[in-house]
């Protein structure tokens, strides 16, 4: 006996085989374009943007096999503190202002200023930090895989030195353009 003649032909009942649903990104080149996908879609998660004075707003936008996305918001001074995403990888993008992140690696310190459009990819273990040092808010999506379990923290100065400077700088330039 064959699965057929004892459960029926699947593609008999449309519902069973369908098309319609969506791909499932498997690859880190497949999460980043879901990311630059939903980032593009002000409309997904616009209305979603909340700010807390005490602490980063974050919500879940979606999950899926292996993978979640998440939805931050970042008033200005607010820091994810050092930490590391423990087996999880995954892909940050800045959909509205502009952070900065500083890295821990092998290497040595990095420190990159992340603005709208740009993606970060990263594995599992990577050791950053990641602060809104402007003046303005700042939302950030980001993606997790497989899907976030836990965050490790480590002791560090929470704003780096330049950071400050960039806030004092942009306030003179403010201040000076009125």
């Amino acid at each position: 006996m064959s699965d057929v003649s004892i459960a029926g032909d699947p593609l008999a009942f449309p519902h069973l085989a369908r098309t319609d649903l969506p791909g499932h990104p498997t690859t880190v080149a497949g999460y980043a374009r879901l990311v630059r996908e939903i980032a593009a879609d002000r409309a997904r998660w616009e209305p979603l943007v909340r700010y807390d004075a005490l602490t980063r707003w974050y919500a879940r936008l979606e999950t899926g096999p292996g993978y979640e996305v998440w939805l931050l918001s970042w008033l200005p001074g607010q820091s994810s503190g050092f930490h590391d995403h423990g087996a999880s990888s995954g892909v940050m993008t800045v959909v509205q202002g502009e952070l900065v992140e500083r890295s821990l690696t092998g290497a040595g310190e990095g420190v990159r200023t992340l603005r709208p459009g740009g993606r970060r990819v990263f594995s599992s273990g990577y050791l950053h930090e990641v602060v809104n040092g402007a003046l303005e808010p700042a939302v950030s999506i980001h993606l997790y895989t497989p899907g976030l379990t836990e965050m490790n923290q480590y002791g560090a100065p929470a704003v780096p030195e330049h950071t400050t400077e960039q806030a004092a700088e942009q306030a003179a330039e403010q201040a000076d353009a009125r």
